[in-house]
């Protein structure tokens, strides 16, 4: 990947990271705008969505930081564990699984609904799912522990500064930022890879020099 791709990728996270945290503060933080809706204040109300909207740049941040981390956990794993390493992937996405449930049960000092914990842990797991699901459709099938790998334990892991804060409006705001631009870097890397190795294959192909090196 070049530069200027990777910067593409940079600018487009962080744009994604920002929207999502604007239309989640529309759900989560509703009071804080019809607060300066009645009676209308203008800057008040641009002051919330630059906010929000710097919270999701932070939180994109956050995720391109934990992707980057994945791609080399994934290259460490493979090396160090080989054709094991699927094995230890599938554990680990159980353990993390079992801890979205557990640690914020545990946090909230039994206030909150066990159902609601398990609620937010299988949703999780299911959009995680759905997401590896579109990945291994458009690569191929050993992509989906992987890409699954992603969407729930590294997830969890950019998540824990949300979970360990009081109240649920913080986790929200921050785990659906995540979420989207988690889903995007994992869907679009390999098209960027992909153009990439095609470009060198065709350059490879067209170059004479190289076509009769490989005789």
């Amino acid at each position: 990947m070049n530069s200027r791709k990777w910067v593409r990728l940079f600018l487009t996270t962080l744009a994604i990271g920002g929207a999502a945290g604007i239309i989640t503060s529309f759900f989560v933080k509703t009071a804080s705008y019809t607060k300066w809706l009645n009676p209308f204040d203008f800057m008040e109300l641009l002051g919330l969505l630059i906010f929000f909207m710097g919270l999701g740049f932070v939180f994109s941040l956050v995720s391109q930081t934990g992707f980057f981390a994945y791609l080399f956990i994934n290259q460490f794993g493979l090396g160090l564990f080989r054709t094991f390493w699927p094995t230890v992937q599938v554990l680990l996405i159980a353990f993390v699984a079992f801890d979205l449930v557990y640690f914020p049960y545990n946090a909230a000092d039994g206030e909150g609904s066990l159902i609601l914990y398990i609620v937010m842990a299988a949703a999780i797991l299911i959009y995680g799912w759905i997401i590896a699901k579109i990945k291994a459709s458009q690569t191929n099938q050993r992509a989906f522990i992987p890409a699954l790998f992603l969407m729930v334990v590294m997830t969890a892991v950019e998540w824990v500064p949300g979970l360990r804060t009081s109240g649920t409006d913080y986790a929200w705001l921050m785990i659906v930022p995540l979420l989207a631009c988690n889903t995007y870097q994992l869907l679009v890397l390999h098209r960027i890879t992909k153009t990439d190795t095609e470009k060198a294959a065709n350059g490879k192909k067209n170059n004479p020099a190289s076509a009769g090196s490989t005789k």
